[in-house]
């Protein structure tokens, strides 16, 4: 079997050739009115220019959000409970307090930077600005840990690498605990 092939010339190039594929898309020309109802022509799909081009003056930015740095307040509370809701309570890590019982509260904190309210009220919590504070600082500033010294009478013995990496590690269960 043998299949015949034309020649392509400037005039029928791959261009168009494969515009017959897409015939569909442009509307069909005008013709004489027909007395059956014809089918409306699909809808011409935008072109790349018609796209690309701005529609009248641009848009003026969002307004961005501000962020909320306002403390979220929690109370750290002493409650007495009953042996059966303390069971349900150590389980669950809550429990349901009774319809008017009287809570005492020992100290109200905010969640996010963990300060007193008395020391942070009327300021933004410093959690959601930075969280430097809660790592001790800038680390670049931070005084280093020091190393013990050892006694006077010690004396350093150099002992073998170990390790804690691989399938020697497993081994020696240096990575996994004893069973």
């Amino acid at each position: 079997m043998t299949t015949a092939t034309a020649p392509l010339t400037s005039q029928t190039g791959r261009s168009q050739l494969q515009e017959s594929l897409f015939s569909w898309l442009t509307p069909a020309p005008a013709s004489a009115p027909e007395t059956k109802a014809s089918p409306e022509p699909a809808p011409v799909a935008p072109t790349l220019e018609e796209i690309s081009a701005p529609q009248g003056p641009p848009a003026e930015p969002a307004p961005e959000e501000t962020k909320d740095l306002s403390h979220v307040w929690v109370v750290a509370a002493e409650v007495v409970v009953t042996p059966r809701i303390a069971k349900t309570a150590d389980y669950r890590g809550s429990f349901k307090a009774a319809e008017g019982q009287r809570i005492d509260a020992l100290e109200v904190y905010c969640r996010g930077c963990r300060r007193p309210y008395d020391e942070v009220t009327g300021q933004d919590c410093a959690a959601k600005v930075d969280n430097t504070h809660l790592i001790g600082g800038d680390q670049s500033t931070r005084a280093k840990r020091k190393i013990p010294t050892p006694p006077p009478s010690a004396r350093l013995i150099p002992g073998g690498t170990i390790n804690r990496r691989g399938i020697g590690a497993y081994v020696t269960r240096v990575s996994r605990p004893k069973c």
